[in-house]
């Protein structure tokens, strides 16, 4: 993918996720979402079972696995439409993909600077902090318009 077309994603994506602000505080109930859910609609574990055409005791092993992470999305997805609900799977970052990039490429940035700086250094060519910060945000902005290969790789 070129690197234009990755700034148009993140952008589209971006707003995607700017619809989704309030479902990052959404917690999942201490029953787990299925149990939550069966129980408020009065439905219980056999005629939830009947629905998915599964034994109760299997409605009980599917709530305990949502708890426990172990359950597939294909069987909350059908889980979910046994009792007429809707499944929603998302992920969602923590700010915006653009900012994530951001913060990965000051990140490699300051690494190899710190590498050039040591190399100044030993060459006794000193640079301000000023010079330091601009040399900085050039290179993040360098490498939000070419990210290299290896730009999510965490090896110094």
């Amino acid at each position: 993918m070129q690197p234009k077309h990755r700034r148009t994603m993140r952008d589209q994506l971006d707003k995607t996720f700017a619809q989704l602000a309030n479902v990052k505080a959404l917690q999942p109930p201490v029953k787990g979402w299925l149990r939550s859910i069966r129980e408020a609609l009065g439905m219980s574990g056999k005629q939830l079972g009947e629905r998915l055409e599964v034994s109760q005791p299997r409605i009980v092993q599917l709530e305990r696995d949502e708890l426990s992470g172990a359950l597939t999305l294909k069987s909350m997805r059908q889980a979910a439409a046994a009792m007429d609900c809707q499944f929603v799977y998302a992920v969602v970052p923590r700010t915006s993909l653009e900012e994530t990039v951001r913060q990965q490429a000051r990140k490699v940035a300051a690494r190899r600077l710190a590498r050039t700086s040591h190399t100044m250094l030993l060459e006794d060519q000193l640079v301000s902090d000023d010079e330091l910060q601009k040399m900085l945000e050039e290179k993040v902005e360098e490498l939000i318009r070419n990210i290299p290969n290896d730009f999510w790789s965490d090896i110094p």
